[in-house]
């Protein structure tokens, strides 16, 4: 790390790093935690002992301060980092150990930076000298070169001149007398320029020689600047994150008893705390059909045992909500949350292995006895909003710290991080502005209907520009449907029809158009961000033209998982194809950059047809519009065309989301009434899952416990038929048979989708029977399992 050239002064003798040594608690491994370890902090070293008595033998560790970067995750905790080679997480005794320590090895880093940095300095203007040097004295050299070559010119012109000269006194026709005339102006043109180029080489010359050093020192400083800056931008990061940590254990302090202080002071989680009521009856944003006696219920702390969770649990490789088979390591971190809130528990008659479950207060057994009582009948105004989100804060890096580089559909997580929306609802916002479709379908020009394609598949991350939490993933056979065809004119019906590999499947139905996919994901961590890719295939049909498309998601990316605001981006190349007339559309989403000066979120493409020619443009960006335009005439290559267009359509515009969004998870219209309970919907429907409804109720401890019963009850589900041994599911593999057979295998099958080829891609796919909604108008569920 680099620190400005700045004095620093002399410590005090109390926290001297030649004699700062002491007793800290080091993080060992999942199993042992943290351990007590005698630290010894001399020379900008750090190094520990299993006891202060083996000093004077071999030590246990050390760790340079030189390059290293310090910073604390709560009141007591240090984490030590040496550009990635080594990391140690440490844990004093208490707050104001730990700032004596961390006082004491900023200042021993400090000193090791002073004392080192001159020498790098000057190795570095030494280099830089040495490079200006190398190049002077080429341009030197070719300049003599050039010198040379106009000597040779000049010499070569003068006897040109001299040739013509002579001709002229011998007695020539006059046409010829004029043409040397000519060649004799030209010859001296000749030597003039020459004479010019050599000049100003030298001044150009003359001109580096002079101002190359200074270039070179600004150059320098300016680098160094920035880096210094991206430090500082960092620094302030963390000590944001750091005081955000102090501020709610001062708001907590107030709420609780001296005990619970004491607990959360020690602890890197702070789960849901207690907060003010609220009554239907004063919130107009919430449907009046509902029960005024919904009471937000006082959440209960938890700190202690997610504590012990950190310390002990994060290793796991199982699977997520819907996916994990370990019930030791699945229900870690949901037990944690709630089984030290003091809820009452009872025997879950149908698990074998005699688990204990927390029993749901009363205020939550009623609160969704109500819900299911008072449906949305058709013709019922529909809600504009859902219940504010609250503020239960719980750093999402002190979980996903552990689990750099794994697949997070296999970490399980509380509900904390998620929004009361599951994976199936969460993929029918996909068709928000479905109008674009409705609009391709009446377009007679192929290529402006794939224009129109395009800016539709761009329209479905809209929504994502601000929705960093995680939808629930859905139990195996959950169904979701969202039937909006007397307002919006489409309706969809999705599945879960797979468990390992999780595979959602949809089938909407508009007007003049059908689209369906599967969607499957797996989502990695890679330190400082998050990474989904989307790995099912998105189909569109418009019967009346008998056009078919076909596309792929791009990649979501989450940043600033670490520190500072988290914040979504979209990459990647996606490519539409038209199975009709092989016509094609390729898009590129490009990276979010700090440093360009392009429109950030921009996505371009162009429709080419079957002999890659350009047909359309496609201009604008993810998160708020796309124009599209006919090409007359194009130049280039067609990764980098030269364009001319006709004039520009608008093909979509967003909609400004509700201006206090932000309140609730930054939904949208749409996205706050597709968990809204309707008549008549399946019992395998999402919006009887009962912790996504005690979610949005905001009784997120009580939501706790219930996603741990749901997990419980598919595990049981799984294990009758004997093939939840999670160890042999290959996640990497997108069609790998042992998946297929536990699929085959399992208690629940899909229902409402069979299994198929796929006629345009030859690739297996699930095909939606249409007799759902037939079941729906008799009212017949009895083939429905019960997974609730």
């Amino acid at each position: 790390m680099a620190v400005p050239d700045v004095k620093i002064p002399a410590p005090p003798p109390a926290q001297d790093d030649e004699g700062m040594k002491g007793w800290l608690f080091k993080w060992t491994n999942y199993i042992k935690g943290y351990q007590k370890r005698w630290f010894v902090l001399s020379n900008g070293v750090l190094s520990y002992y299993r006891t202060e008595s083996e000093i004077s033998q071999l030590c246990r560790g050390t760790i340079s301060l030189h390059g290293a970067t310090i910073h604390t995750e709560d009141s007591c905790t240090i984490v030590i980092s040496n550009g990635g080679a080594q990391t140690f997480h440490l844990r004093a005794t208490s707050e104001v150990e730990r700032q004596r320590w961390v006082t004491a090895l900023e200042l021993a880093k400090a000193r090791e930076v002073v004392q080192i940095n001159p020498d790098r300095i000057k190795e570095k203007e030494l280099s830089a000298n040495l490079e200006v040097s190398s190049v002077v004295s080429a341009l030197n050299t070719k300049l003599s070169e050039l010198r040379s070559q106009s000597e040779i010119i000049s010499k070569h012109s003068k006897a040109l001149q001299r040739c013509l000269t002579d001709l002229e006194t011998i007695d020539l026709p006059p046409d010829v007398s004029t043409k040397i005339k000519a060649w004799m102006e030209r010859a001296n043109l000749i030597r003039i320029a020459s004479v010019g180029m050599v000049t100003n080489c030298s001044e150009y010359l003359d001109l580096a020689q002079s101002q190359g050093n200074k270039w070179q020192k600004m150059l320098y400083n300016e680098r160094r600047q920035r880096i210094q800056l991206v430090e500082m931008v960092d620094q302030i990061a963390r000590e944001q994150t750091v005081l955000e940590h102090v501020a709610n254990n001062d708001k907590q302090g107030d709420s609780t008893d001296d005990d619970d202080d004491d607990a959360s002071d020690s602890c890197e989680f702070f789960d849901a705390q207690g907060s003010d009521s609220f009554d239907v009856t004063t919130n107009s944003y919430l449907v009046n059909h509902q029960s005024p006696s919904i009471i937000q219920h006082k959440s209960l702390s938890s700190t202690q045992t997610l504590e012990k969770l950190v310390n002990e649990e994060l290793d796991c490789s199982g699977g997520s909500s819907s996916d994990i088979d370990d019930p030791a390591e699945s229900s870690a971190i949901l037990t944690a949350a709630i089984c030290s809130s003091g809820l009452k528990t009872e025997r879950d008659d149908n698990n074998k292995s005699c688990r204990m479950f927390p029993q749901l207060s009363e205020q939550a057994k009623k609160l969704l006895e109500e819900a299911t009582k008072l449906p949305l009948k058709p013709g019922d105004k529909r809600r504009c909003r859902v219940p504010d989100k609250p503020n239960h804060p719980l750093h999402i890096w002190s979980i996903l710290k552990n689990c750099i580089g794994k697949d997070l559909s296999k970490i399980p997580m509380p509900v904390n991080f998620s929004e009361p929306l599951s994976m199936l609802q969460r993929i029918t916002e996909d068709f928000e502005y479905s109008d674009i479709l409705d609009t391709a379908a009446q377009c007679k020009d192929p290529f402006e209907q794939m224009a129109y394609v395009a800016a539709f598949t761009i329209s479905s991350y809209s929504t994502t520009v601000n929705r960093t939490s995680k939808p629930f993933n859905p139990l195996l056979g959950e169904t979701y449907e969202c039937d909006r065809m007397s307002d919006l004119g489409w309706k969809a019906f999705n599945e879960q029809v797979s468990h390992h590999p999780p595979i959602s499947a949809q089938f909407c139905l508009g007007k003049e158009w059908s689209c369906w996919q599967e969607f499957s994901m797996s989502s990695k961590f890679r330190g400082k961000y998050l990474q989904a890719i989307p790995n099912g295939i998105a189909h569109l049909d418009f019967p009346a033209s008998g056009n078919h498309y076909t596309w792929t998601k791009v990649t979501t990316t989450v940043h600033n998982i670490i520190v500072g605001k988290l914040w979504v981006d979209q990459t990647g190349d996606m490519t539409i194809i038209n199975h009709k007339d092989g016509t094609k559309c390729r898009l590129s989403y490009i990276p979010y950059s700090y440093f360009t000066r392009d429109q950030q979120r921009k996505v371009k493409g162009y429709v080419l047809d079957k002999d890659d020619e350009i047909k359309w443009v496609v201009n604008g960006t993810w998160d708020n519009k796309v124009e599209i335009a006919p090409v007359t005439k194009f130049e280039g290559p067609i990764e980098s065309p030269t364009c001319q267009t006709g004039s520009y359509i608008m093909a979509w515009q967003r909609q400004a989301p509700p201006s206090d969004s932000e309140k609730y998870y930054n939904f949208t219209v749409l996205a706050s009434q597709l968990n809204e309970m309707e008549e008549g919907v399946a019992p395998t429907d999402s919006r009887l899952r009962s912790d996504q409804r005690l979610m949005e109720f905001g009784l997120w401890d009580e939501a706790n416990i219930e996603k741990l019963r749901l997990e419980e009850m598919q595990r049981v589900r799984n294990r009758k038929t004997g093939t939840a041994d999670s160890n042999q599911v290959n996640e990497n593999e997108e069609d790998d048979d042992d998946n297929i057979q536990e699929n085959v295998n399992s208690t629940v099958k899909p229902l409402w989708f069979k299994r198929d080829v796929c006629k345009w891609t030859k690739k297996p796919c699930y095909n939606f029977t249409h007799e759902y909604w037939e079941c729906k108008q008799k009212k017949d569920w009895t083939r429905c399992p019960s997974i609730f």
